[in-house]
């Protein structure tokens, strides 16, 4: 059985794979450029829609992405997690497809399936995987309208609805200010009462070195669903991507 310091390592191995090979591509110039992206992070806490994954601890994150002409895209994304559970998962994989466009010089539309896994749980834990459908409406590369939709939210076996609106502007042309406030309403087979997050965050680019530092909450009946992982915190984040 690998350990759980084990199984972060190798997911970092395979999902550094994709990039490292596109850059071979590239230099031989053959391949069309740009359909290759990646993401790396190193975050103080993992939040999920206002609420640790990881029982308040950093969390290590790697993504790839292949992105086509025509606005269609596939790609992974993972995390450690710890959900302070004999017998729980050590690792979340995230797999998705999805399509953008534009529907005008203002507004941009993307359509996405999530597919959330979890690796490393005891066979008795019980099932987690669910799949998620997000629309996400853009207004001047500016305002977001986010709405997504499971028939078997964190699978248990009934609808989830999150509702969600975002804000980013740039500030004096070196820092970036990011607001978000969303709604997440649950089936009542669920037993998750309906709540609500939101969030607060200011960023700055050092060389190819993004640094965010956000301030997260939730409402009381998040912290009602949750405990401490829905308190309000501070989060700092370090990531990077091409």
């Amino acid at each position: 059985m690998q350990s759980k310091q084990l199984l972060p390592l190798a997911l970092i191995a395979a999902l550094l794979a994709t990039p490292l090979a596109a850059v071979a591509q590239d230099e031989g110039g053959e391949e069309e450029s740009g359909i290759f992206s990646w993401n790396a992070a190193l975050t103080s806490d993992y939040l999920f829609r206002g609420v640790s994954q990881t029982n308040e601890d950093p969390a290590l994150q790697l993504g790839a992405d292949l992105n086509f002409s025509n606005g269609l895209y596939v790609g992974v994304w993972g995390s450690n997690v710890d959900f302070d559970e004999q017998g729980s998962p050590d690792v979340e994989v995230d797999y998705y497809v999805g399509w953008n466009t534009d529907l005008s010089e203002r507004w941009n539309l993307d359509l996405m399936l999530n597919r959330y896994t979890y690796l490393g749980e005891a066979d008795d834990y019980g099932p987690l995987d669910y799949n998620e459908f997000i629309t996400t409406l853009t207004l001047d590369e500016t305002y977001g309208f986010v709405l997504g939709y499971s028939n078997d939210v964190f699978a248990l076996d009934d609808d989830g609805w999150y509702y969600g609106v975002t804000g980013s502007w740039t500030i004096a042309d070196r820092f970036g200010l990011d607001v978000g406030v969303g709604h997440s309403t649950f089936g009542d087979s669920t037993g998750i009462e309906d709540y609500t997050d939101w969030s607060i965050a200011v960023n700055r680019d050092f060389g190819p070195v993004n640094v965010s530092l956000g301030y997260h909450g939730t409402d009381g009946n998040g912290d009602d669903n949750f405990g401490d992982w829905a308190d309000d915190r501070l989060v700092l984040t370090f990531s990077i991507g091409g």
